[in-house]
């Protein structure tokens, strides 16, 4: 389907401005509102809920919108990329709350599309766009991190059903989700070429998880554990054997994603806004009106100027994975640069706010400056998740690059 041309653009950007307006549920309007936090990732556990987010969320997936380049057939907006363009920027424009955030919409869905076989695709797309299923990714083991096709989980054929046993770790949201897309073993004998790529519901019986706490305080990760857990057949996509192929592709959108949320939050510091200017507020300023620390003032502008050509970067990779039928290799360059500016961020806060931003709870501290210290210790988890700085660096120079092994 080819883009629409301006006049045709600029009527749908009305059209997209007055659905949105009439149907941004009125509670969502108040900055302060209240609602689940866990209500934006949907799935089981709030099927029947009436949380405006909720609301919001299904509303959005009535016409495709939380995956708008999805084909229509499976539930997407079948929307052309600049479509999609003109709804992202509607979005932002109004300020309107993010209506589903969803590993399934990020990661599964794009390999499903390409790898899934058409029952997979009908059975588990539409209920990703709907935010009916949560989905979490089992990659990475106690013994296979960096070297993921090290993996050890064993999955083996029974006949009339798959058997897994086995430990998955750093599992996000494990204990949240619905369902896992997760690499197993399926051959001892070879190590890239014995891994499978398979479907799993959290709900089957030998299904185990336990939250792995972290520095900042959270516990989004996971352990997992998969004891005779048993499958059907068709949980398997693609071909026996062939999920290491699979697991690169999803990587790419994996890397992908993440570089795009580490702009602000928690992957920037735990609070957005201008750096600049809530630094002036901590530190003061000169008799220019400028940041009174020269030195801090330079460090901020330099990482102000790499994210905005980071951002730049992102989009111009984005419109040459849409014109190559997908992220390439130089998902790893931009998922690199992305943690190393957003850790520069976090701590270039904590700077700023002095001893103000290095507190940990109490009323001495405003919700910013707690945000800000648990957002730096969260940080440090941005050049390790969706796969290491230093396996990243591998890919840039391998697949980026072209360059040789080292004798």
């Amino acid at each position: 389907m080819a883009d629409f041309g301006g006049g045709e653009l600029d009527a749908f950007r009305n059209e997209v401005k007055a659905w949105l307006e009439a149907n941004y549920p009125a509670e969502l309007r108040d900055p302060n509102a209240k609602s689940d936090p866990e209500a934006m990732w949907g799935g089981r556990a709030f099927a029947g809920s009436s949380d405006p987010q909720i609301v919001w969320m299904k509303r959005m997936a009535e016409k495709g919108w939380t995956a708008p380049t999805w084909p229509a057939a499976y539930g997407g907006g079948g929307l052309t990329p600049a479509q999609a363009r003109v709804l992202d920027q509607e979005l932002a424009a109004g300020r309107y709350r993010t209506p589903l955030a969803s590993f399934g919409i990020w990661m599964l869905g794009p390999v499903l599309l390409e790898y899934g076989t058409e029952a997979q695709k009908a059975e588990h797309l539409p209920k990703i766009v709907r935010g009916e299923t949560r989905w979490c990714q089992g990659y990475s083991e106690p013994g296979a991190g960096s070297d993921l096709a090290g993996l050890q989980t064993r999955c083996e054929d029974k006949g009339d059903h798959w058997l897994i046993n086995g430990q998955k770790i750093w599992t996000s949201y494990a204990n949240k989700a619905d369902w896992c897309f997760c690499l197993v073993r399926t051959d001892t004998s070879k190590k890239h070429e014995g891994i499978s790529f398979v479907l799993i519901d959290m709900r089957t019986p030998g299904v185990e998880t336990r939250p792995i706490q972290l520095i900042s305080g959270e516990s989004p990760f996971c352990e997992t554990f998969f004891t005779d857990v048993k499958i059907p057949k068709d949980a398997l996509v693609g071909k026996v054997n062939g999920g290491w192929e699979i697991a690169k592709r999803l990587l790419q959108y994996e890397r992908q994603n993440i570089s795009g949320g580490f702009g602000g939050g928690g992957g920037a510091g735990g609070a957005s806004g201008d750096l600049g200017q809530l630094a002036k507020t901590y530190f003061g300023v000169d008799g220019t009106g400028a940041l009174a620390d020269p030195d801090l003032r330079t460090r901020i502008t330099k990482n102000k100027m790499d994210f905005d050509c980071f951002y730049k970067t992102i989009a111009r990779i984005a419109a040459e994975s849409k014109a190559s039928n997908g992220p390439s290799a130089a998902t790893s360059i931009i998922k690199y640069a992305a943690a190393t500016f957003a850790q520069e961020r976090s701590e270039l806060m904590v700077e700023a706010m002095g001893a103000q931003g290095l507190g940990w709870e109490g009323e001495a501290f405003s919700p910013l400056e707690l945000a800000a210290t648990h957002g730096w210790l969260r940080s440090k988890g941005n050049s390790i998740e969706g796969g290491t700085s230093e396996v990243n660096l591998n890919v840039v120079s391998k697949r980026v690059l072209g360059l040789p092994d080292p004798k």
